[in-house]
């Protein structure tokens, strides 16, 4: 399988790309609308054939390139069922799979961060989006979020896959580009070395950031695929 992890410097978000290169078959997982021109450039020089733009929830802190790679390659939009995006191609939901060639993408409703929240689970790789991050994980205070759910996301489907599964973020602010599911469970600050379900969200609930930047515009836009 082909894997290539991509940076917003911006937004702080990883994109990624996944081929099979036996078909050409790709996905592009959470993509940015300023980085449409390098992915179109990057997807075509390697000679893939996109054929789905995955989204692991509505986004607010930047808007989606979706649309866009949509029209550039006929490919189709997933997003989850709950996210009220009426711009999809298709509304997955838990257990659902994706294939590129021989490859499976199996869809897991990971939600807290928001009620939308997919990881996608991909040979040894889980592509976490915002719910787990490298060390955190996503709040929880608007978008339907939820510590509670969270919590029970992360602990019984993400942190019981293999340990040696790779956990491949939706953002970083700290320089990490990747992690396993061993480490998280050992050493993520808010949920690692058993944490109970209070003490998470005691930590969620005294967080007190503020809300991103661009969220007035990046939902909005982002339930229209960015377009």
């Amino acid at each position: 399988m082909f894997l290539r992890q991509l940076f917003d410097r911006e937004s702080s978000t990883y994109t990624y790309l996944l081929a099979d290169e036996k078909t050409s078959e790709a996905a592009i997982i959470d993509p940015v609308k300023e980085q449409f021109e390098r992915d179109v450039v990057l997807i075509k020089q390697l000679g893939f054939k996109l054929k789905y733009v995955l989204e692991t929830h509505v986004h607010a802190d930047h808007i989606t390139s979706s649309g866009q790679l949509r029209e550039a390659f006929s490919a189709k939009v997933a997003l989850h069922e709950n996210s009220g995006a009426k711009c999809a191609d298709m509304l997955l939901k838990d257990n659902d799979v994706l294939k590129l060639g021989d490859i499976e993408i199996k869809v897991m409703h990971t939600p807290g961060h928001t009620n939308a929240d997919i990881s996608y689970l991909v040979e040894n790789y889980v592509f976490t989006g915002d719910a787990l991050l490298v060390r955190d994980c996503g709040r929880t205070d608007f978008q339907l979020g939820n510590s509670n759910t969270l919590y029970n996301s992360i602990n019984e489907k993400i942190f019981s896959l293999d340990e040696n599964t790779i956990i491949y973020p939706g953002h970083d602010y700290n320089g990490f580009t990747a992690s396993t599911v061993k480490e998280e469970k050992l050493y993520n600050h808010r949920l690692g070395n058993g944490k109970t379900e209070e003490e998470f969200v005691e930590i969620m609930a005294n967080l007190d950031l503020a809300l991103p930047k661009k969220i007035k515009e990046s939902v909005p836009g982002n339930t229209n695929c960015g377009l």
